[in-house]
């Protein structure tokens, strides 16, 4: 009865938006044999251990660390420049550090033209390991976990730079994650060091298998996982969402949302790649660099493949009763690490062109038949977009846009549905929703004190 009442206050829901040809033609340039160039060239590493050796021409995690380098500034110079290379560093000790170590993170930043403290990041990890995760000196090839990430950051690094943005794009190859997600650290303070707006960090890790444990093979499917409520929420705000709800809108979840729509809207692009939408922060137990960006207030997510195969991760190569083990090169699809790569080009281009998400998204309406919907006017936003969907939908169904900054929603009830807003630009690039109050908010903490 609720949904007949509504159709019969509101318009329904918009035919999804057909494809942006801008983004299909980025896509199109993703190249599988510079991915799988790019991953030979990480597994003839050896060993990218993060305490393997850093001397070398040849070998270990030094060698990568500097032909990673080499490619972003190989990068730079085909775009007159455009690119920032750096590696800054820290100095960790840990139980899997247990000397002071220096960790790097590989950086290339294409600066946006006009609003170049909002930042989009792609990431992945560099570092490998074997079973034993403080052996430095066995074969560790690493080709999917997560040389298939870094190759995805360099393609989107090749691609992305031969374009202009109003958002700074950052393209990140971290060490250091299998022994503590310490990548991940250096990427967060050198982000809050910058004074960034980071809007989104895309951690790719693990993103090129699709022959599972049980020997189910999944092409037409990758993972997007974000966390539901914030990390950094304070028992003030953690009590206001518990009973306002909040608990599946986080920024991330949102940007995941983006992600999963933008997939629907350019499945061609795809192949038919769905993105499966898991709301938790990572796999059971398990971490990726991504946490660390939560940690600092970032919205991240972590995109990995949709069935993994543990024979292939962490294990020592050998044979044993027929069964072979080792993160090798055979283990990777590469049309499947296009299609995903393809995704993360379409959707750092498609954030990095919209309006920064809004801030300042309130609700009222208590006690109330109608809901009223503001926000702060978002610079180059052309239009809003008032989002609402049924409390226990995943996805946002029903949309109101207009070019004020409140919107009174007749017949609406506030009890009955969440909400959220998004900016628009005047050539139609939408950027994620915010759902209303802190829990919803893509400003970190640090950054909203400045």
């Amino acid at each position: 009865m609720r949904r007949l009442l509504l159709a019969a206050i509101l318009v329904a829901t918009p035919a999804a938006a057909a494809p942006d040809p801008q983004l299909s033609a980025l896509a199109g340039q993703v190249q599988e044999s510079r991915l799988r160039t790019d991953i030979e060239t990480m597994v003839g590493f050896g060993t990218r251990h993060t305490l393997s050796d850093r001397s070398s021409p040849t070998r270990g995690i030094g060698a990568a660390e500097r032909w990673a380098v080499s490619e972003f500034q190989s990068i730079s110079s085909a775009c007159g420049g455009c690119l920032e290379v750096t590696v800054p560093k820290q100095t960790f000790t840990g139980r899997r550090l247990p000397q002071p170590t220096e960790i790097g993170a590989i950086l290339a930043i294409q600066r946006g033209t006009t609003d170049p403290d909002r930042v989009i990041v792609i990431s992945g990890h560099i570092d490998s390991r074997v079973s034993d995760v403080m052996d430095a000196v066995s074969d560790a090839p690493g080709a999917n976990d997560d040389a298939s990430g870094v190759a995805a950051v360099i393609e989107a690094a090749r691609i992305l730079s031969k374009h202009k943005f109003p958002a700074t794009l950052v393209y990140a190859a971290l060490e250091g994650e299998e022994q503590g997600l310490y990548g991940g650290k250096v990427l967060a303070q050198f982000a809050k060091d910058r004074g960034w707006r980071v809007e989104a960090n895309l951690n790719n890790d693990i993103v090129g298998n699709t022959q599972g444990q049980g020997g189910q093979v999944v092409r037409d499917r990758v993972r997007v996982f974000s966390e539901g409520t914030k990390s950094v929420e304070t028992p003030e705000q953690a009590n206001q969402r518990r009973y306002n709800g909040g608990e599946v809108d986080s920024p991330s979840r949102n940007l995941a949302r983006f992600i999963d729509a933008l997939a629907e809207r350019q499945g061609a692009d795809l192949g038919g790649l769905d993105v499966m939408m898991v709301y938790r922060t990572d796999r059971f137990g398990r971490g990726g660099d991504q946490v660390e960006m939560l940690a600092a207030g970032f919205p991240a997510v972590r995109i990995t493949e949709a069935a993994e195969n543990y024979d292939r991760q962490h294990q020592d190569l050998r044979t044993e009763g027929g069964r072979k083990y080792g993160d090798t090169i055979e283990g990777v699809d590469f049309p499947y690490l296009a299609r995903v790569t393809r995704l993360n080009v379409m959707a750092m281009a498609a954030l990095a062109r919209a309006p920064a998400p809004p801030e300042g998204v309130k609700i009222e309406g208590a006690v109330s038949p109608d809901t009223t919907v503001s926000w702060e006017a978002v610079p180059g936003a052309a239009k809003y977009r008032i989002r609402w969907r049924d409390t226990v939908d995943p996805q946002w169904r029903h949309m109101r846009e207009t070019s004020a900054t409140s919107e009174t929603l007749k017949g609406v009830v506030i009890d009955d549905w969440f909400f959220g807003v998004s900016a628009v630009s005047a050539d139609g690039h939408e950027s994620p929703v915010v759902f209303p109050g802190p829990a919803g908010s893509f400003i970190s903490p640090w950054a909203a004190k400045q």
